[in-house]
């Protein structure tokens, strides 16, 4: 995307006398404007996903002494920003504060302080030399979009996304108009943190990394140093990911299958982005700002690298989403993409020349804010059955009857389910494993870990609802490693494609229950159970068990360090028939 640049010949100093003064208090006031709009405006879509209960869950139990995991005695790192996690169980020691509102708060924080962040790197771009009175045209794209105000809340770690973002590209302005905010290290830092923010960002970390070197670069020494300053944090916690769940990645990266490769359904996920909103308009619009911009001034190098950091970020993020078939939320995983690709437009200079485009996209900007949705997103029918895309917050309001769905105890579909289990363990605290019966009632088998366990396919509210040493596991792996290293399913939901339900359960916990008893319950046969035991009973199988539930002593650790990348890359069909085979 074309952008400003900056002349390369000294500029003179601001004048903060009448005119430099009226800029000043022009630019302040239309960009605080812009971030409280922002605000107001993600603040009455408030919301929680089932997703970002997933993650209070694991704070929970890192507040109770048990780790960062989703059940006790069992380390599978469920969720996908280590940074968000930890960032919730900092602040969960606030006094008589519900987890969910601190998600909720901490992300709308996260959200409209990335973008205040973004709005001034974006100023000082364009008008760090003289006087300039400046319009947030980016931004208006950004705040008119319903998906970047839903999830500016919803308790996952989209918020921390955007200010990293945010904090990362002012940083790098500061350093190319040679007003830096600190030592080089200070941002070297920062850019390295965003592995942690969200294993994808790594790409938008390289090159924003890349930039930093162009723009300081002081000798292969110090570029070594930095780099190792960077690396520090999330090098660190690799060696403890690998040595503590036994992985390479988070375990949802092996749910959903990160490393495949569907270009078609990723192409789908971005047009259901793009074409209800008819984001090309808004966009070419931005190129056109930029352009009569770039028009009335002379290239600078050193504008111009910290211009294509975003830019380059924006367009290898985006091929990432696509490349893997997207994602079953709408628009979600593209946001980061879209505001990298915004930034060096979020604000524009106020010229003759630019005005009347400004004026479009403040045109489009309202339409789209006020009109324009998805086909989905009525609440009768927040979901695309083709694409296997969801509204999820049209999804979550209509499921749960409330305008702002934010606790565990919100969301009655929740609430139905745990009850009846919760009673049942008042009556009885025998550990058990829990099949669900035609009539809706529960079968209990005695359990042999110790441990309660019972299976749903959403996981974020019962997690939150049940205690904290019964297993809650999902047929599709976030919190399962049984399910997780299966195969997927051909043609189902991005990030839903995997299954391995109750039987799987029942046939690994039942303890003394013969597999006849098990299949009692009709929806599975003695040879069924008998197939998943003999899968689960296969060498790799069973060592990869062990990795994640055996106790973690220093053995235990070094011998899922060094062998993190095999367990990793392992996959047994979905289907015990074929599995049980152990090859």
């Amino acid at each position: 995307m074309s952008t400003v640049v900056a002349d390369e010949t000294p500029a003179p100093p601001v004048d903060e006398t009448e005119g430099g003064g009226r800029a000043r208090l022009w630019n302040w006031l239309a960009l605080g404007l812009t971030v409280a709009l922002f605000a107001v405006l993600a603040w009455n879509r408030r919301w929680m996903s089932d997703d970002g209960l997933i993650v209070l869950r694991t704070v929970r139990q890192l507040l109770d002494g048990n780790g960062p995991v989703f059940n006790m005695g069992e380390r599978v790192e469920s969720n996908t920003s280590t940074l968000w996690t930890y960032l919730l169980a900092v602040f969960a020691w606030i006094p008589g504060l519900r987890l969910e509102w601190l998600a909720v708060v901490m992300g709308l924080l996260c959200s409209t302080g990335g973008l205040l962040f973004a709005l001034d790197g974006t100023r000082r771009l364009v008008g760090a030399a003289r006087p300039t009175f400046v319009a947030p045209a980016g931004a208006l794209v950004l705040i008119a979009l319903p998906p970047f105000r839903d999830f500016a809340t919803s308790g996952l770690e989209t918020g921390l996304i955007t200010l990293w973002l945010g904090v990362t590209w002012w940083l790098l302005v500061r350093h190319a108009r040679n007003t830096p905010a600190g030592p080089v290290w200070v941002t070297a830092l920062v850019v390295g943190l965003g592995v942690l923010v969200r294993p994808d960002l790594a790409l938008f970390t390289a090159v924003a990394g890349l930039g930093l070197l162009v723009l300081e670069w002081r000798g292969w020494l110090r570029a070594v140093a930095w780099v190792a300053v960077a690396a520090a944090l999330p090098v660190a916690y690799q060696i403890f990911r690998m040595g503590y769940y036994g992985l390479l990645t988070p375990n949802t990266a092996l749910v959903k299958e990160a490393s495949n490769t569907l270009w078609s359904r990723g192409w789908a996920y971005l047009r259901d982005f793009t074409d209800p909103y008819y984001l090309w308009v808004p966009l070419l619009l931005c190129v056109l700002l930029g352009g009569l911009a770039l028009l009335r001034t002379r290239i600078d190098r050193r504008v111009a690298v910290v211009v294509a950091v975003p830019v380059v970020g924006a367009a290898a993020l985006a091929l990432y989403v696509v490349r893997v078939g997207g994602d079953f939320m709408h628009a979600r995983m593209l946001l980061p993409a879209l505001f990298c690709l915004l930034l060096p437009v979020l604000v524009v200079k106020l010229t003759r020349a630019t005005v009347v485009p400004a004026l479009a996209l403040g045109a489009w900007a309202v339409v789209a804010a006020g009109w324009l949705r998805t086909d989905y997103t009525p609440l009768a029918k927040p979901f695309n059955e083709t694409l296997g895309i969801a509204d999820e917050r049209a999804a979550y309001v209509s499921e749960s009857h409330h305008v702002h769905p934010i606790l565990a105890e919100d969301f009655d579909q929740f609430t139905v389910i745990t009850r009846p289990i919760e009673a049942l363990l008042a009556a009885d605290p025998t550990p058990s494993v829990f099949v669900p019966a035609k009539d809706g009632s529960w079968h209990r088998y005695p359990s042999s870990n110790g441990h309660s366990v019972v299976t749903f396919f959403n996981i974020g509210g019962p997690g939150q609802l049940l205690p904290l040493d019964m297993w809650v596991h999902d047929p599709i792996g976030l919190s399962n490693p049984v399910a997780a290293h299966t195969t997927p399913y051909a043609d189902r939901r991005i990030g839903h494609n995997k299954y391995a339900g109750i039987d799987w359960e029942a046939a690994q916990f039942g303890q003394g229950t013969s597999p006849a008893e098990l299949a009692a319950r009709g929806d599975f046969t003695p040879e069924h159970l008998d197939a998943i035991r003999r899968t689960l009973a296969c060498p790799h199988n069973q060592e990869m068990l062990d990795s994640v539930r055996a106790p973690l002593t220093f053995g235990r650790f070094w011998d899922n360090l060094v062998h993190a990348v095999g367990r990793t890359g392992l996959r047994y069909d979905h289907d015990p028939a074929v599995a049980q085979t152990c090859r």
